[in-house]
């Protein structure tokens, strides 16, 4: 008999995520509250019901995919209160440490293993399948969790107990955020000092300056083709999306009580970025911040 996988939050990213398990053979049962999103799940062969109780009834298996560790919270109460001990509970949101580990007490409490799960990749890794995964919570957890999420994605890693996928994922994008800020800064000075873009690429992809923020996603047209400064800066990743992950590290820093001076200042820039307006674009177009251009120039 085919597993069934209850889905709960079918946008961006969970919407590819759960026709990617279609794909790999597991029956969806899947809820989301946009009805736009809800009719992209039936087309891709996704069950589409009307509340995230009908999603994960009978299921062995709940994917929750949402905005913030509120809706966690709140989607894991109702799902504690009605699910069979044993019924695993996976998130695959981006959240806060506190929520996630919230979240794994109320399905503990039932007697539902749980894991936190969230997701690095971007739409595009949603879509082909290739993001990777950092999960919490027990090794009997993950071992169950891991085929489930080798459907969705292609580099799956068990970070630790309760929390500690959020905890890898939060800083492992503030490193991300910080080193495309460093990268931008370096591109838009070696404009200002009359260096190409692409001989800034070519010394700093071997040297010592090689990270994935250029290498990967340089943020001027040209050196990579598939970076999203090649097509007008659409997301990817957008920098409303960065700046959330770069508030949730700093919230984080300041509960654990860790110095974060870069973090900080990646948080002022990109606060300032979103509010010019540009929070739907790539978080690499920030580098037009940096240029002192805020109105719409590409590059």
């Amino acid at each position: 008999m085919t597993e069934l996988i209850g889905f709960v939050g079918l946008g961006n990213m969970g919407g590819p995520m759960a026709a990617n398990l279609v794909r790999a053979g597991y029956r969806v049962r899947g809820f989301d509250l946009n009805p736009a999103s809800l009719e992209s799940a039936r087309e891709a062969g996704i069950e589409v019901v009307g509340s995230a109780l009908d999603a994960a009834e009978t299921a062995g298996t709940v994917v929750t995919m949402l905005p913030a560790g509120r809706h966690v919270v709140e989607v894991w109460t109702q799902l504690a209160d009605a699910l069979p001990s044993g019924t695993l509970l996976i998130d695959s949101s981006t959240v806060d440490v506190e929520s996630a580990r919230k979240a794994h007490a109320l399905a503990e409490a039932q007697g539902c293993p749980s894991i936190d799960a969230p997701v690095s990749g971007g739409t595009g890794g949603a879509k082909a399948g290739t993001l990777t995964f950092m999960a919490g919570g027990s090794q009997a957890a993950f071992a169950r969790a891991e085929p489930i999420l080798k459907a969705m994605g292609r580099s799956i890693f068990h970070c630790g107990e309760a929390g500690a996928g959020q905890a890898a994922k939060i800083c492992n994008n503030m490193i991300l955020g910080i080193s495309m800020i460093g990268v931008c800064e370096a591109f838009a000075l070696g404009e200002k000092l009359g260096l190409s873009r692409q001989a800034l690429f070519d010394v700093a992809s071997v040297s010592s300056g090689q990270c994935w923020s250029l290498t990967t996603y340089c943020p001027v047209p040209g050196p990579v083709p598939t970076s999203p400064a090649n097509n007008a800066y659409r997301p990817g990743f957008a920098a409303s999306l960065m700046l959330k992950d770069l508030r949730l590290a700093q919230a984080a820093a300041g509960a654990a009580g860790a110095s974060t001076p870069l973090g900080a200042e990646a948080v002022q820039l990109y606060a300032l970025f979103e509010g010019l307006g540009h929070g739907g674009e790539d978080f690499s177009a920030i580098i037009n911040l940096l240029r002192g251009r805020h109105t719409g120039d590409q590059g």
